[in-house]
């Protein structure tokens, strides 16, 4: 069977729109963000956790408080957003595609600038949370205790017993 030109065009191109929607689909789940569109996207939900895929030096320089460490074998629970913090930005956003990969469908957001641009994050989200100033919307916001999110041996049980 001999195909015309115009035929194998439009198969070609076929080829590449599906080839092209599927890498689409596959970078949706992690999206490098810096500082202006993190605090845009994280007025309305805090992140359920903050993931530092730093080196020992910078970790040790500047801790990220309540932040969990990355290792390839991090267990989490995603309830709801997840931030990426590393040193470069394409090291956030290959860390967030592996998170992406074990949780499909969860919002993940790589910090664009490291852990200097979510530092600035946080204060500005803390600024206009203390400011006293009712936020658009009716923002509610409330804290995540330090890993919650992280599966694994639980740090305590309650454990209770129906009266008889």
């Amino acid at each position: 069977m001999k195909l015309s030109w115009s035929a194998c065009c439009r198969w070609g191109c076929l080829f590449l729109a599906v080839a092209w929607l599927g890498v689409a689909a596959a970078q949706a789940g992690v999206s490098l963000l810096g500082q202006a569109a993190l605090v845009e996207a994280l007025k309305n939900q805090p992140p359920c956790c903050v993931i530092d895929a730093r080196g020992e030096n910078s970790r040790r320089k500047q801790p990220l408080p309540d932040a969990l460490r990355y290792r390839p074998d991090l267990n989490i629970v995603v309830s709801a957003s997840v931030i990426v913090v590393a040193d470069r930005d394409q090291e956030a956003s290959k860390v967030g595609a592996a998170l992406a990969k074990k949780h499909p469908g969860k919002t993940i957001y790589a910090v664009k600038g490291g852990a200097a641009v979510w530092q600035s994050v946080l204060k500005t989200l803390a600024g206009e949370s203390s400011s006293g100033m009712p936020a658009e919307g009716s923002i509610i916001r409330f804290v995540i205790p330090h890993n919650t999110c992280e599966t694994g041996t639980p740090l305590q049980i309650l454990d209770s017993q129906p009266k008889k």
